[in-house]
């Protein structure tokens, strides 16, 4: 029996997986995934590879369903710690973390300079985020579900204690819904 050793997760297989979760019951394909979240069909397919290669997502049998009781535990327990957040300076983005939808309408703001992803079409200013995926604010743009599911994640990433706790809780809300909807 021969054995895998070291299967490398990357952010981009969270972002793909988030968007999964978010199009629910209607899958789209490869080539559809790929050009909504800005990334070639072959990058699309690696990510969900390895995303059911660590159970994240159902496999083939099972038409790549999102694993919600492994995802949620991934995403409350470590994914702060594999892929956490990177910050910069000053620019122009989306509003992320605390500061994105629907966070923003849970959490009261402070005064400190909110967390965004970089973006030129961006409206906001704040305090850079690295996103999960550099196509990121094209994406949620798109898709005001996926959006939410990224702010949610980001908070994960690198929220305040309390922050965490409520986006934990809107997330486990979420699959819950989700894991209803699922088609047998």
């Amino acid at each position: 029996m021969e054995y895998t050793v070291g299967m490398i997760l990357k952010p981009q297989d969270v972002y793909v997986v988030l968007k999964i979760v978010a199009a629910g019951v209607d899958r789209p394909r490869y080539s559809e995934l790929a050009m909504d979240l800005g990334m070639s069909p072959a990058e699309t397919h690696a990510s969900v590879k390895r995303a059911e290669q660590v159970h994240l997502l159902h496999g083939e049998q099972l038409k790549h369903r999102p694993n919600y009781s492994a995802l949620e535990e991934f995403l409350l327990h470590g994914l702060q710690y594999v892929f956490p957040a990177e910050r910069g300076g000053m620019t122009r983005g989306v509003a992320t973390a605390y500061a994105g939808v629907p966070m923003r309408r849970l959490v009261a703001q402070g005064d400190e300079p909110a967390p965004v992803w970089p973006s030129a079409t961006g409206k906001q200013r704040g305090i850079a985020f690295a996103p999960l995926h550099k196509s990121a604010p094209l994406a949620a743009a798109r898709d005001p579900a996926f959006y939410e599911y990224l702010v949610l994640a980001d908070v994960l990433r690198d929220g305040r204690v309390r922050e965490k706790k409520i986006a934990a809780d809107e997330l486990k809300r979420r699959f819950k819904v989700a894991r209803g909807q699922r088609k047998p």
